[in-house]
């Protein structure tokens, strides 16, 4: 192994973490190393020159009763991964995401000597603060998508550096507006209002059916108006639809491609989530609306700590998007919002988005390899 060769360990436990390891292998030799790395990842990890121990389905589990169900496996596949990285001995072993697995690899290993990072923070801003413990004991150095969460983390002792976010380089390769509504047959010269209920069942049955009333009350103020509505598959499709019944006049129902959807839009009434994000960082306006079963609303509700649930507002640190949930999501609330978004709010909307944008920025991929190559002491 030549002095330019850096060994490295890194697990991720699920396909979105194997895209992003992916992408910070393939920017090591940019800075000029060589590298040997082992752990485990999916087939873009593998691609990127990983050694991978165990396929990456193995640890990819959803849900409270599978993982007890896979239990003595995970902790094998666990002992088994700890044992390889300490004969090993990387100049860093990082995990990236899937907290629940990772963490306690990385505690075993810095335990044994070995320097820790962690790519994508678990969100201890939002619940399930007392993680923040076993990350003292188990990380070096956190690597955060968010600006907001590296003073979580200095604020606990842990060393934290925010490496951008992945959405900020790929989005600025989004197709035109014009392009995409052609594509979908969309009107080009209408108001267009992307309408993204959630991609799992019980979101869509909980905002579905008020979304459609909050969609038919617009329409009747804004006789223009057009609403796209990106199902995440056919079974989400098909609920939409069944919904929708004959109020399908001025609405379009497209398969998956939210991103795009949001794109071909002037606004977003959208669930919170994820897709926040991504509406934020394309400068569309949008109003964010929650509703699920009362008796999940009442659990989470106490153990959620964040003031806001919008990404947008949460990075703002205040409320910059109307966020209306649970009973007060309804169809006459909702509506207002978006009619006040539309004719009024949108352009401060847009400039507030920009400056948060600038504020996580891009290169997600060379900031985390600057990161890991500091930790190692390249």
């Amino acid at each position: 192994m030549s002095d330019k060769t850096l060994r490295l360990g890194i697990c991720a436990g699920e396909t979105s973490g194997d895209i992003l390891g992916a992408a910070v292998l393939r920017a090591l030799p940019q800075h000029g190393f060589d590298f040997q790395v082992d752990g485990i990842g999916g087939e873009q990890m593998i691609a990127a020159g990983l050694d991978t121990l165990y396929p990456i389905d193995r640890l990819a589990v959803m849900g409270l009763i599978e993982p007890l169900k896979r239990l003595p496996e995970l902790l094998r596949i666990r002992r088994e991964l700890v044992a390889q990285q300490r004969v090993a001995k990387p100049k860093c072993f990082v995990g990236v995401d899937s907290p629940d697995f990772n963490l306690g690899v990385e505690q075993r290993l810095r335990a044994a000597g070995i320097p820790t990072a962690h790519l994508v923070s678990p969100s201890v801003w939002a619940w399930r603060k007392g993680r923040i413990r076993r990350i003292q004991q188990a990380v070096d150095k956190m690597l955060c998508l968010l600006p907001f969460e590296v003073n979580i983390y200095e604020e606990a002792g842990i060393d934290a550096v925010c490496v951008g976010h992945p959405l900020v380089d790929e989005l600025q390769l989004m197709p035109t507006r014009d392009a995409l509504r052609h594509e979908f047959g969309l009107p080009l010269d209408q108001t267009l209002l992307a309408v993204l209920p959630g991609s799992r069942e019980a979101e869509v049955r909980h905002l579905m059916p008020t979304f459609l009333a909050t969609m038919l009350l617009l329409q009747q103020r804004h006789p223009g108006l057009h609403c796209v509505i990106p199902a995440a598959d056919a079974s989400r499709r098909a609920e939409i639809e069944a919904l929708l019944g004959d109020h399908i006049e001025g609405v379009t129902v497209i398969n998956g491609r939210g991103r795009d959807a949001m794109q071909a839009s002037d606004a977003v009434l959208i669930a919170s989530g994820t897709a926040t994000l991504e509406a934020m960082l394309l400068r569309k306006p949008m109003v964010i609306a929650y509703r699920m079963a009362a008796v999940s609303w009442m659990v989470l509700s106490r153990m959620v700590t964040s003031t806001h649930v919008g990404l947008p507002n949460i990075l703002a640190g205040r409320e910059i998007v109307p966020e209306l949930l649970q009973q007060a999501a309804t169809p006459e609330r909702l509506a207002e919002a978006v009619d006040r978004v539309l004719e009024v709010e949108s352009e401060q909307q847009i400039q507030l988005f920009g400056e948060l944008a600038d504020q996580i920025g891009g290169n997600f991929a060379a900031r985390s390899a600057e990161a890991l190559l500091a930790l190692t002491h390249a």
